[in-house]
């Protein structure tokens, strides 16, 4: 047996731990489904999954994928949502004001929240929250339960999210 540079015998490295570059985007699955459809010889199954993509610092994006294997689905639903992104303006660790957004069935509002209340969120709306990198915020998803139609009403309260600056120029024309 021939050991060579920082190898034991065991194979696992004896020095300092080697850092791995952070990946520069958050990516979470938000939910898969499993469809099937049922044909002569039996069940033909099929998966869709909606996949949440941020980079922590205010940039988040929803994609939907279908395909006949998870891992394809996924691979799509993160490619649609790198196309999807979108810029939010954030207060610090929370939104600069209240809002509510509407897609389809699903009915979310997002209210700031002090420092250290953390993300006061469930289902859909906690993974594109987490993404975008807001810390401090409360929630309440209303209407539809619908994973998908609930992560987009997240992402189109976002939209609507300005500064104070930004009000303040746009008023001044």
């Amino acid at each position: 047996m021939v050991i060579r540079g920082n190898q034991s015998r065991r194979g696992r490295h004896s020095g300092p731990p080697v850092q791995e570059a952070a990946p520069e985007f958050f990516e979470k699955v938000a939910f898969i489904n499993r469809c099937a459809k049922v044909v002569k010889g039996g069940r033909r199954f099929s998966f869709s999954a909606l996949v949440v993509v941020g980079d922590g610092k205010g940039r988040v994006g929803v994609g939907y994928g279908k395909a006949k294997e998870v891992p394809e689905a996924i691979r799509k639903g993160t490619e649609r949502a790198h196309k999807q992104m979108i810029k939010i303006e954030l207060y610090g660790n929370t939104i600069p004001h209240e809002v509510k957004g509407v897609q389809d069935g699903g009915k979310v509002l997002l209210k700031p929240a002090s420092a250290g209340t953390g993300v006061i969120a469930g289902g859909s709306v906690r993974p594109v929250l987490e993404a975008a990198g807001i810390k401090d915020v409360l929630s309440k998803s209303m209407g539809s339960n619908n994973h998908g139609a609930v992560a987009f009403a997240t992402l189109n309260a976002l939209k609507q999210l300005r500064s104070a600056d930004t009000i303040y120029r746009l008023r001044r024309g």
